[in-house]
């Protein structure tokens, strides 16, 4: 019988771990509701094409969000359409571009012909379908809804791939022309330096401070660059591993999130983010401690998951989420406002929606102001490398040409 881990909060909020033998997930989880526990998370057996299971022949890299999105909304128009849920697996299972997806497919539509929900068979791959995916499945099997929700899901991961494009849109720049400027540094130090030093030192003239600094960089670079490849690696590694403790990775996000140029852009799109996941599972009928939960373990910053686990932790008490996101400093006023506006309503999932549609054109904001202040920036930046260069090495020159004209 396979057996099930899952992670619950009791009735004085304290969370619980532990494993349980069923047949399914659905049968985990109405013991659990019957003891009276909230079901924070269960991990189905694995099973399926799961993060530990390779299948020969293919690689184990789970399929792109946008692969998965493009699933989704195909499955929706089906569903709408009237054809049968298995017949529809077996369609979309046919026209998969990705062979790891169409394999992932095969076995949920496997194990939804033996009598299985779609959301227990998802469940299998995680990897694939996460925690959100599968609660608003679930969510839609409950209500009836199951080919709206699955638009709606296509609909947001549409808007989170959008949301990733501007982002890398953004770092593209800067990062080819940091790159081209090394590029071109190395070149001249390595080998247009060293033919000036050998002339240099046959003139047997003075040389001034930057052009015994140019000459030394230089040898360093030819003789020792190695040490250079071998400190980057040291500093990735340090790094990693300070951002894998829980004080380094919340240090380093409260960091990200005060940077000068990156800041904003970082604190809008977790925003956005936060709106648009919350908002989707409100209003797809998923509770509003779940989906807090949910949305924390989908924001990517330890300061955004400390204050939505505050957040939640307020709810359970019977307080508004509002007065918990305004200690924050993540959240300003205006968001602070327009959730508790949404609580008092009863209409929060509306007003996450726009908050998460004018976040979605802050961030659009964001993308050309940094674009537009990194450009002088990198331009400044290579003509300074360039320009020393030069001066480093025509200094001396000058010099030798003033002695002879004497």
């Amino acid at each position: 019988m396979p057996v099930y881990e899952y992670r619950v909060r009791d009735r004085s909020g304290k969370v619980l771990k532990s494993q349980m033998e069923a047949e399914t997930l659905g049968q985990v989880r109405d013991v659990l509701r019957a003891k009276n526990l909230m079901i924070v998370e269960i991990k189905a057996p694995k099973t399926g094409l799961s993060a530990d299971v390779q299948i020969p022949g293919l690689s184990n890299r789970p399929p792109g969000l946008k692969q998965v999105a493009v699933f989704s909304k195909q499955l929706a128009t089906l569903i709408n359409a009237g054809v049968p849920l298995v017949q529809s697996l077996s369609i979309l299972q046919r026209q998969m571009e990705s062979k790891t997806l169409q394999t992932i497919i095969k076995n949920v539509r496997s194990d939804v012909e033996a009598g299985t929900p779609l959301s227990e068979a998802i469940s299998k791959h995680p990897k694939v379908f996460n925690r959100l995916y599968l609660n608003l499945v679930r969510a839609g099997e409950t209500s009836g809804t199951l080919d709206s929700i699955l638009e709606r899901i296509a609909a947001f991961q549409e808007k989170e791939l959008a949301l990733r494009g501007k982002i890398k849109s953004a770092l593209t720049y800067p990062v080819i022309v940091l790159v081209f400027a090394l590029g071109i540094t190395y070149f001249l130090l390595t080998t247009i330096v060293p033919q000036f030093a050998g002339i240099l030192a046959q003139l047997n003239a003075p040389l001034p401070f930057i052009t015994k600094m140019l000459m030394a960089v230089s040898d360093f670079l030819l003789h020792s660059s190695f040490l250079i490849l071998i400190f980057i690696a040291i500093i990735v590694f340090v790094y990693r591993w300070y951002y894998s403790t829980k004080q380094g990775r919340h240090i380093i996000d409260d960091i990200k999130l005060r940077l000068p140029v990156f800041g904003p852009l970082v604190s809008k799109s977790a925003i956005s983010s936060f709106a648009r996941t919350l908002g989707l599972l409100i209003s797809s009928g998923v509770n509003i401690i779940e989906s807090l939960d949910i949305t924390k373990g989908t924001a990517n910053n330890a300061i955004v998951e400390e204050t939505l686990e505050n957040a939640k932790n307020v709810v359970m008490v019977g307080d508004p989420m509002s007065a918990s996101l305004a200690t924050s400093k993540v959240f300003p006023p205006m968001v602070v406002s327009m959730v508790a506006i949404g609580e008092e309503t009863g209409a929060l999932d509306n007003m996450l929606g726009k908050v998460g549609d004018f976040y979605d054109r802050e961030v659009d904001e964001a993308v050309e102001s940094l674009t537009a202040a990194i450009e002088p920036i990198m331009i400044v930046f290579l003509g300074l490398i360039v320009g020393t260069i030069v001066a480093g090495m025509f200094l001396p020159m000058f010099s030798i040409i003033g002695a002879l004209s004497k």
